[in-house]
């Protein structure tokens, strides 16, 4: 798979999307330094030179729904790069809808950005940003958001973001390809066995309302199934905070 290496940029998903037009897919573009790097919600994403910032860029031909179940086949990819380079299967997990946490705090985050063409998605950037040797300071997080780590500073290994990028390209393209042919029903089994809080109580914001409850699945189209004292709700989009 082609790969772009810059220097610096200022996101990797806005590269992406502006070479979309002219460049056939799907490519990877990593810069070595974000100066204006996002994550949800257009949050500034801190993006120092050794941390990790990749864009994987694609041209899909199915319904937007569907695309955007992506987002869990990269979630994946990431933690199994994560195991991959760390060999600490277990202090990885995932957080719904598209974080990566390592000893319960965020080390990686997942930014899907798509345009559009008529009914369907003409092209999707799939964003990532790891913490390989600095995390944002506790401070400048909301009040209540998990505690920022860094994989240097969690386990004292250093990787080279490039490095990274092999492991990662090469996991998404496994998890692509069983999306694509089996359909999304491995990718939740898989996503379940790994993911954060599920079973407890969590407390998931939307943009217009604030649900707590119990964790319970996921649903077939990767909307958070969520059992308060009244109702069982599906959420397609939401912050969750633990």
């Amino acid at each position: 798979m082609a790969r772009h290496i810059c220097d610096s940029l200022d996101s990797t998903n806005a590269h992406a999307l502006r070479l979309a037009p002219v460049t056939p897919g799907p490519v990877w573009i990593l810069a070595h330094e974000q100066t204006a790097g996002k994550g949800r919600r257009a949050r500034p994403w801190v993006s120092p030179r050794g941390n990790f910032h990749a864009t994987l860029l694609v041209h899909p031909c199915e319904p937007a729904a569907q695309v955007a179940l992506r987002s869990f086949a990269a979630a994946l990819a990431l933690r199994e790069a994560l195991v991959a380079v760390s060999s600490l299967p277990q202090a990885f997990s995932l957080k719904w809808p598209n974080d990566v946490l390592l000893n319960g705090g965020k080390l990686a985050g997942i930014l899907l950005e798509s345009t559009a063409r008529g009914q369907g998605v003409a092209h999707l950037a799939i964003g990532t940003g790891v913490n390989l040797i600095a995390a944002p300071d506790a401070s400048s997080v909301e009040e209540g958001a998990l505690k920022p780590v860094s994989l240097l500073g969690e386990t004292g290994l250093r990787v080279e973001p490039e490095t990274f990028l092999t492991h990662l390209a090469q996991a998404y393209a496994g998890w692509e390809e069983t999306l694509t042919t089996q359909g999304f029903a491995p990718l939740r089994k898989a996503w379940l066995t790994h993911a954060a809080r599920l079973g407890q109580p969590i407390r998931a914001r939307t943009g217009t309302a604030t649900h707590h409850g119990i964790f319970e699945t996921i649903d077939a189209t990767g909307a958070l199934i969520l059992r308060t004292h009244h109702e069982t709700l599906a959420i397609p989009a939401a912050e969750v905070f633990f």
